[in-house]
């Protein structure tokens, strides 16, 4: 059998990277050849099994994990990290979304940073992100309580409070304008909040907090369920009152899900694209902002990216702000989990 594999091994090997190499060059030369996806596709089936029947046995398990990950890793570098990769290197040419003619250097990034409309977004999407991170897990954390504190129909209650998070943010956005356009109008002198650019972004938080802080709900609770009851009850013993045993009990103890929890919410806040679209599409009038009049005063970051890539169809631009996007989200996270550790060793 090992004599049999030696022999096979290698052919497969060979053969499997031979066929995967012409079926790309294949492609990349444009050929309309129907052989090209049998070829790819035989050729890394063939290539997996010459791995496999490698005759070792020293490395044989590492070669059946390698294996058996490719698939996920293959996905995640198709779907993530090449992705990256290109967009990053379209941000300094004129890229049309399809090809691409000369390299700009930083001529993207330049014109950026010199359009007060990005400068806005950027603005708003911090004012927003601090208001939901905030906000979102204070009414998850409350709520969670509330779920675990023994009262009548709690399953009920858990569910309802989740119930928000399935529903699609198109479809949400679109219930909750008719909600501010005919039902919450009467209350402010007839006149929709969605229609000003100062009550508009708040209406944009109010609807993300009821969609999101069921989810955030149900990670406090998975923590509040896991503190065990003897200490509690070693609390009660001691006469703790119900305030001392939540800030000095159950917090400390809930320190990783808080961390999980904000970090959710930081990066969630941050790519919020289709409540933003739904609601306002972005519309709202700034008087003056950097000596300039803007009627973009609800649009946030993404939802930028989105219009300056797909509406003005400038692609090359929008590649240039979504990778400058990245950096921001990049170092805010690393950022923000760095202090959550260690408050949370603190705790």
């Amino acid at each position: 059998m090992n004599t049999m594999n030696k022999l096979l091994s290698p052919i497969l090997l060979i053969a499997g990277v031979v066929l995967v190499v012409v079926s790309l060059i294949m492609d990349i030369s444009g050929s309309t050849s129907a052989l090209r996806g049998p070829m790819l596709v035989i050729g890394m089936v063939a290539f997996f099994v010459g791995l496999y029947l490698v005759p070792t046995q020293k490395h044989h398990r590492k070669i059946v994990h390698v294996i058996f990950l490719f698939p996920l890793l293959f996905t995640f570098a198709v779907t993530v990290i090449i992705p990256l990769v290109l967009g990053i290197c379209y941000s300094f040419t004129d890229w049309t979304g399809i090809r691409f003619s000369q390299l700009v250097g930083l001529q993207n990034y330049l014109t950026m940073f010199k359009d007060p409309a990005f400068i806005w977004s950027i603005l708003i999407t911090f004012i927003f992100v601090a208001l939901n991170m905030v906000l979102i897990n204070l009414v998850g954390f409350l709520l969670a309580l509330l779920c675990t504190s023994g009262l009548k129909g709690g399953g009920f209650f858990r569910a309802s409070y989740f119930l928000p998070n399935l529903i699609g943010g198109i479809v949400l956005g679109y219930i909750w304008q008719f909600v501010f356009n005919n039902v919450i109008i009467g209350l402010t002198d007839n006149i929709s909040w969605l229609a000003k650019s100062k009550t508009a972004l708040f209406a944009i938080v109010i609807v993300y907090i009821w969609q999101y802080a069921g989810y955030i709900m149900l990670i406090y609770i998975t923590g509040l369920t896991q503190i065990p009851g003897d200490v509690l009850e070693a609390a009660r013993i001691d006469g703790a009152s119900p305030t001392q045993t939540l800030f000095r009990i159950k917090i400390p103890m809930i320190a990783s899900p808080i961390t999980i929890c904000t970090f959710l919410t930081l990066t969630s806040a941050f790519k919020q694209f289709d409540v933003n679209m739904a609601l306002t599409n972005g519309a709202g009038s700034v008087a003056s902002f950097l000596g300039n009049y803007l009627s973009n005063g609800t649009q946030m970051l993404a939802l930028n990216i989105y219009n300056t890539a797909i509406s003005k169809n400038n692609y090359a631009l929008g590649q240039a702000k979504a990778v400058f996007f990245f950096i921001i989200l990049a170092i805010v996270s690393l950022i923000q989990v760095r202090i959550s550790n260690k408050k949370e060793v603190e705790l």
